[in-house]
């Protein structure tokens, strides 16, 4: 009975969050999705590369968030990037699809720094199972749901990115339109709308030996009306092969994380992220992310 009630109690939170201020997916390998929310970093490795991401949150939970990523990224010339993006986002009875191209150029800072600038546009797609909602009664009849626009929405995104080989400073602004709804049923109005979430994150890389690196990172996500979070990690880099580490979100959660080099043309994530919040931890068995980048070299 307590495993039954603590599910729904996490349902509950889901369904509430996504219909009333949308949040967008987190990424424990944020800098290695750094794509999805900034348009500037389209190309801004030199290199072109395809990645695909996966992450399944709060194991054991039905319907419990669960996140499909693919991205692609060139430079084309010394100063142009260009990035597609697409997220297939589903949590409960929601399911949330993002296509984007990304545009960047950049601006020389000193020799070996760069500033980039970018431009995102595309949009997205909503969909409702509202049959999952069978044995919730009181949600079926609930007219919010009747007011949810499952069209496309258009989207536009700004993004800057500064990077040199040691330190790099990110600040953006995925989805800048907009959606909102707006009934009155029988005298009751109900009201959805999205929120603009803005991204800070920034790291550097110290080298201690010939072989290690030390590689701390932070990503902070604002969005009105919510609590601030932030994730903060420590990496350690060996023989430009392996990555290690773990992070701490200031939402309640832990998380490790593991990137390989297999070979100079792909690598391979793995992150496992642990939360400590009471309602979670008794049904859940943990969140894991997994992603594969393909590298294509230098244009």
């Amino acid at each position: 009975m307590k495993y039954f009630k603590n599910t729904i109690r996490i349902l509950i939170f889901l369904m509430v969050g996504t219909l009333f201020a949308q949040q967008e997916p987190n990424y424990s390998l944020y800098r290695y999705t750094m794509n999805v929310v900034n348009p500037a970093y389209a190309g801004a490795e030199g290199t072109s590369n395809l990645t695909t991401s996966l992450r399944s949150q709060w194991v054991n939970v039905e319907d419990a968030p669960e996140t499909q990523s693919f991205f692609f990224s060139t430079p084309l010339g010394k100063r142009v990037g260009l990035g597609v993006s697409l997220v297939n986002d589903r949590v409960f009875i929601e399911r949330q699809t993002n296509f984007s191209i990304d545009f960047s150029y950049a601006l020389p800072v000193s020799e070996n720094t760069n500033l980039y600038l970018g431009l995102k546009a595309g949009g997205r797609t909503n969909s409702i199972d509202r049959n999952k909602l069978i044995d919730y009664p009181y949600f079926q009849s609930d007219p919010t749901l009747g007011d949810i626009d499952t069209g496309f929405k258009p989207n536009v995104g700004l993004g800057a990115y500064l990077v040199n080989d040691k330190f790099f400073v990110s600040l953006s602004a995925p989805e800048l339109l907009l959606s909102e709804s707006l009934n009155d049923d029988d005298g009751r109005v109900t009201y959805t709308n999205d929120k603009i979430h803005i991204y800070l994150s920034g790291g550097y890389n110290f080298d201690l030996s010939d072989t290690v690196e030390f590689r701390p990172s932070a990503m902070v996500r604002y969005v009105d009306g919510s609590p601030l979070s932030a994730d903060i990690t420590a990496a350690f880099r060996f023989f430009e092969k392996f990555e290690l580490g773990g992070a701490y979100r200031t939402d309640q959660a832990f998380s490790g994380l593991l990137v390989l080099s297999l070979a100079e043309w792909v690598d391979l994530g793995y992150a496992y992220d642990s939360s400590i919040r009471d309602e979670i931890t008794g049904v859940s068995n943990g969140t894991h992310e997994v992603l594969i980048r393909f590298n294509f070299g230098k244009n």
